[in-house]
């Protein structure tokens, strides 16, 4: 599966100056743009930086015929470009756009990274565009010494000490990231990426060496859940003051409220689900009886948000964070594994370890369907906090946790 591309050219006011002819990028992913801006450079001599999605020819995610606001970097306007494009409204502005999506706004966001980095004596020698949609930007950022003769722009040679950083921007409803991580950093360094400067909405991040582990065992899965539940708990002890940081509570009477709101919009009839929201309360008290302490969680704890090798690993995307049951990041981790069973057992034995009499295994029972529908509540949060261009990154997936909630009933 492959993506065939089409870019909407802008310049860096927001002229509309034409689109490119399609061409094709073999990553399906549609947040993925580092082969988009490659490909629009390799077949058309431009170089760009890609805004948003404006159109897909798929109701929801990956591959086919995508189209993409892009900004031109550079003077002049290529005389390739079809003067007429057909997502003219789609370029109109719009009050949830992100910053990064504007014009302009790559290049606030890589100036504000720059001067971070060369007060740390480094400079940008290079700079690629990873990833951009409605719930990040990302860019690799390649640097070296400050004190370095060679210029910025040359190529990579051996005798430059080159090092890699990322930056990374994110919505208001991910702001909390950057508290997250320090912490983090403070109190179990080496468990999420080094945080090298933020502010509201930025973060400059140090490179974690590694492969993102989507395809581990059922080994490393239980190393993980491991990694993660030193971290939580560590957490319980300090979870007021990560509430404090601006970590969002999902503790049980906003998960309530959260649950509902959700069944109420999107399947207000439905037996089953009301039914669950109806007695939402005694289950969610069955749940604190279970004794497990409130604590940080990761929101989404899947392999791929885990960075390294098999024998070690650093957890990366916390923008999903909140605070509440560790068994949500147990039910993510384990979704779909064929030995979720071991997975969750050893998961509980940990637990029963450092929380005497406390009754894991009851509270992930309780909790199954329940954290299928916050899924789906995070979803309709992004869909109500993005501009309709992107939603069909997530509008299945509404539909998809309800579905999912029903069937664990």
């Amino acid at each position: 599966m492959s993506r065939v591309v089409t870019l909407v050219l802008v310049d860096p006011s927001g002229a509309v100056l034409g689109a490119l002819p399609p061409y094709e990028v073999p990553m399906p992913w549609w947040q993925e743009v580092a082969d988009v801006v490659d490909g629009a450079r390799q077949h058309y001599g431009v170089d760009v930086t890609v805004l948003r999605l404006l159109r897909a020819s798929r109701d929801r995610p990956h591959g086919g015929a995508v189209v993409y606001a892009a900004e031109l970097r550079g003077p002049g306007t290529p005389s390739i470009v079809d003067a007429a494009p057909a997502d003219t409204a789609a370029l109109a502005p719009h009050a949830r756009r992100a910053p990064w999506a504007e014009p302009g706004g790559a290049h606030a966001t890589l100036s504000w990274a720059a001067d971070r980095l060369a007060a740390r004596g480094r400079l940008v020698a290079r700079t690629v565009q990873q990833r951009t949609w409605n719930l990040s930007a990302i860019w690799r950022l390649e640097t070296v010494s400050a004190g370095d003769t060679a210029p910025v722009d040359a190529p990579h040679p051996v005798d430059l000490a080159r090092e890699t950083a990322w930056v990374k921007q994110v919505p208001p409803f991910f702001a909390h990231e950057g508290a997250v991580l320090r912490w983090l950093g403070e109190a179990l360094p080496g468990t999420a990426p080094a945080l090298l400067a933020e502010e509201p909405g930025r973060l400059l991040l140090a490179h974690v060496p590694g492969v993102g582990r989507y395809e581990a065992d059922a080994t490393e899965l239980d190393e993980l859940a491991r990694d993660m539940h030193r971290v939580q708990v560590r957490a319980a002890r300090d979870l007021e003051t990560l509430l404090a940081a601006g970590l969002p509570d999902l503790r049980a009477p906003r998960l309530a409220e959260r649950v509902r709101a959700v069944v109420a919009a999107y399947a207000p009839d439905d037996p089953a689900l009301t039914a669950l929201t109806d007695g939402l309360e005694a289950r969610l008290a069955a749940v604190a009886e279970c004794a497990l302490p409130d604590t940080l969680v990761h929101g989404d704890l899947h392999p791929g948000n885990a960075i390294g090798a098999h024998d070690g690993r650093v957890i990366i995307d916390w923008g999903d964070a909140f605070a509440g049951h560790p068994a949500f990041d147990i039910l993510r981790l384990t979704a779909g594994v064929p030995e979720a069973p071991a997975l969750i057992e050893s998961w509980a034995a940990r637990w029963r370890a450092d929380v005497p009499g406390c009754d894991p295994e009851h509270a992930v029972a309780l909790l199954a369907p329940v954290a299928a529908l916050r899924n789906a509540a995070v979803y309709a949060g992004f869909l109500a906090a993005i501009e309709p261009s992107e939603a069909p990154f997530h509008a299945a997936d509404v539909p998809f946790w309800l579905d999912a909630a029903r069937a664990l009933l």
